[in-house]
């Protein structure tokens, strides 16, 4: 590991995880495949995410983490429904991987594989129990401590670009977000993570209207901004407008994404695509498993290792795993060292700083030892010798708030690094639908709040129909449902589901508008499917 000059500021190491699913709560079923979206993050990722908090705050490590929240997240770990759900789901897991030690008797490494899986889910359960089911409190509780720094989102995980000729929308979508967010916390956020790393100068006014002091962008982004930054991506630069905008480090991403060159390829890493379900006697398996369908679903229960490119897999040593993530962990330190030592001494003694965000589910559910990975990462940067020291964004921009002032470039993290992964000839289709709603919304709207609605029989609430079709426009917008009909891997549902609430938009609108039978009926369906953003402002919708 190379050495760093005493008399210069360390380097400096900001992790951030952006944290996010998509709207995913069906209560119309007792069981619904796309739920289990959520019980696999929430199992092998958010939890054992709250775990290493805990035990990092308990050994008062200095440690510093910035993690967004997304609304659309935070609502379902806040659900009732879906928190009782994954419950259930957990201790059917605890079952099975008892019944797999039973079932395994006579092969050793099977055995002792199962037994790992009793052990980690009588941790989880024990510990989901702890915190009361409250994953949103034990974020918050490290927030206020000061160790982790909470950003929000867009409301639905919008691209936002894609809403820059209907500001209202895009206002909407941060406003929300923010709100949310304060209500989730009781703090409000100073950085915001943009979907899918959208940037466009559109985005920014509203942005800094709602008080969002920072936010991240790929690369190119800042690389490419006018005038090119004389430092780089080893520092955040600043917009005309005051938004201080960090650059993704590509060299840190490649080395934790890539499946090929990155650390999840290890041949002693769990192999995420060879589940239980996979190989069991269907009649044994069919009970286990959740989605309410005839599909070999996913357990969650692996028994086999990367093992390189080979066809026949070799049975997975955890402490084979935990080994290689220990590694990694010290490579990852040492390459940010370099990295550091390469920018050389910056202006005015201040540190290089490497920003590295990821999506937060990586960590666990994609790379099941990442959790390990950032254990020992964090074991080895908070050490008094530590050649790298971890910061928030904020802490940085407190610490080193003068900055460079450019204009940043159109941008996203998308293949190809533009925003045609949500523009493809799968998705594009859905953009028109999308402007035209965002149009009838504003208008109907504008004449609600100002006294020109139209004649609706007595006893209609108009209102709670109107900021039902809000939420209904809303959940159309995020960027999942493009996303995912392009890459082809959720089947129709996200083709169901962007249907489905402009269906419901349209169906809600006509209402409003006299043109359509009014249906307190549906109303309340809507409302029992969607519960989401319970304080949701319709008037964010209204011109003026």
């Amino acid at each position: 590991m190379q050495s760093v000059d005493p008399a210069m500021a360390k380097p400096q190491l900001a992790l951030i995880l952006h944290a996010h699913l998509p709207w995913v709560r069906h209560p119309e079923a007792s069981q619904f495949h796309e739920e289990t979206w959520f019980f696999e993050a929430l199992s092998e990722c958010y939890l054992p995410l709250c775990g290493l908090m805990a035990a990092w705050t308990q050994l008062q490590r200095p440690w510093r983490l910035a993690l967004t929240v997304s609304p659309t997240l935070a609502a379902q770990l806040r659900d009732p429904l879906l928190c009782a759900r994954f419950e259930r789901h957990l201790q059917g897991l605890q079952l099975l991987a008892q019944s797999e030690v039973e079932r395994n008797h006579l092969q050793p490494e099977l055995r002792t594989v199962a037994e790992f899986y009793v052990r980690r889910f009588e941790v989880l359960l024990t510990l989901w129990k702890a915190l009361g089911g409250d994953v949103l409190a034990s974020w918050a509780f490290h927030a206020a401590a000061g160790n982790l720094e909470l950003l929000t989102c867009a409301a639905t995980h919008s691209l936002l670009p894609l809403l820059a000729k209907s500001p209202i929308a895009l206002n909407a979508q941060i406003a929300v977000a923010v709100s949310e967010h304060r209500r989730n916390f009781g703090l409000e956020p100073t950085g915001f993570w943009l979907p899918e790393c959208g940037y466009t100068p559109e985005v920014e006014p509203a942005l800094l209207a709602h008080g969002l002091k920072w936010t991240v962008l790929e690369t190119h982004g800042l690389m490419h901004a006018t005038p090119r930054p004389q430092l780089a991506i080893f520092a955040p630069a600043l917009t005309s407008g005051g938004l201080a905008v960090f650059a993704r480090d590509p060299a840190s991403a490649r080395q934790v994404w890539s499946r090929q060159g990155g650390y999840p390829g290890d041949p002693r890493y769990r192999e995420f695509h060879r589940d239980l379900a996979d190989d069991a006697e269907w009649d044994y398996i069919r009970p286990w498993l959740t989605g309410g369908d005839l599909r070999r679903t996913s357990t969650g229960i692996k028994y086999h290792a990367v093992t390189g490119s080979t066809e026949t897999k070799q049975i997975y040593s955890r402490s084979a795993a935990l080994g290689a993530a220990r590694e990694h962990a010290a490579h990852f330190l040492g390459e940010r060292v370099r990295w550091a030592a390469e920018a050389g001494p910056l202006p005015g003694g201040r540190p290089a700083l490497c920003v590295a965000p990821y999506d937060a589910e990586l960590f666990g559910h994609w790379w099941f030892e990442g959790p390990e990975f950032l254990d020992e990462l964090v074991r080895l940067t908070t050490a008094p010798d530590s050649p790298l020291e971890l910061v928030t964004p904020s802490e940085h921009l407190e610490q080193y708030p003068h900055c460079e002032i450019v204009q940043p470039a159109a941008s996203s993290w998308g293949e190809g690094e533009h925003f045609g992964v949500w523009l493809d000839v799968r998705n594009a289709w859905m953009q028109t639908p999308l402007r035209s709603a965002e149009t009838a919304l504003e208008e109907l709207a504008e004449r609600f709040a100002h006294g020109r609605r139209p004649r609706l029989k007595s006893g209609v609430n108009a209102e709670r129909a109107l900021q039902q079709a809000a939420r209904e426009l809303l959940l159309a917008q995020a960027s999942d449902w493009p996303f995912l009909l392009r890459h082809g891997t959720a089947g129709d549902y996200p083709r169901h589901r962007f249907t489905d609430h402009l269906a419901a938009f349209h169906q809600l609108v006509g209402q409003l508008e006299g043109v359509r039978p009014w249906d307190d009926a549906f109303v309340a369906e809507r409302e029992f499917r969607h519960p989401i953003f319970p304080h949701l402002d319709w008037h964010l919708w209204a011109k003026s």
